[in-house]
């Protein structure tokens, strides 16, 4: 099965929290830039503010789970998605639309 990169490097954050494109959802703050490679890397970034490690860990898995979906459909794209307060409480079904209505808006993936 295939899979995506990972970012991994503060400077690739902080490039895309500068210079990206960004969506928010009480749930979700999705961010997004081109990159030259070809294929998608995805950043999750989980705050003390999200809660416990427990729930830090919990909001992490919601939102892999809601971007699975659409990683076949993604190219080559750097994405981070920042985790809410509220997230650790939400489904990752509830999440899937708001994750994909970012990835559309942004023109990341093509309207169906």
């Amino acid at each position: 099965m295939a899979t995506w990169q990972t970012l991994c490097e503060n400077k690739d954050f902080r490039t895309l929290y500068y210079r990206g494109d960004s969506r928010v959802h009480a749930g979700l703050v999705t961010y997004v830039r081109r990159n030259k490679l070809g294929y998608p890397r995805v950043g999750i970034t989980t705050g003390k503010k999200v809660g416990c490690a427990v729930k830090r860990s919990r909001a992490r898995r919601i939102i892999r789970e809601a971007f699975r979906p659409h990683f076949p459909l993604v190219g080559g794209y750097d994405i981070v998605f920042v985790a809410r307060t509220k997230t650790p409480e939400m489904k990752s079904t509830t999440l899937i639309p708001v994750v994909r209505r970012h990835l559309t808006e942004m023109g990341v993936i093509p309207r169906e």
